[in-house]
């Protein structure tokens, strides 16, 4: 019979430390398949990751743009001219 149990761990070098306790008994011989449980975002709809990333300006595009104005002007403040 085989018993299929799904714990997550954190990987330590060669240890895997698990969140709870997997209910087999000590000595059990086990088969471990090793993924990443990255749970930022692996399976976000399309366009999801670049909204999420726009912040508070990815449902106001005018405002970016003047955000982004305002700092290519900032910018200019302060270099030098070569040809003044």
């Amino acid at each position: 019979m085989t018993l299929a149990v799904v714990v997550k761990g954190i990987l330590r070098g060669k240890t895997i430390e698990l969140e709870r306790a997997p209910g087999l008994p000590d000595g059990q011989v086990v088969t471990v398949t090793v993924e990443s449980a990255d749970e930022g975002g692996v399976n976000l709809p399309p366009g999801e990751g670049l909204q999420r990333s726009a912040g508070a300006w990815s449902d106001d595009a005018e405002a970016l743009d003047q955000y982004l104005e305002w700092t290519r002007q900032q910018r200019k403040q302060g270099r030098w001219n070569p040809e003044a």
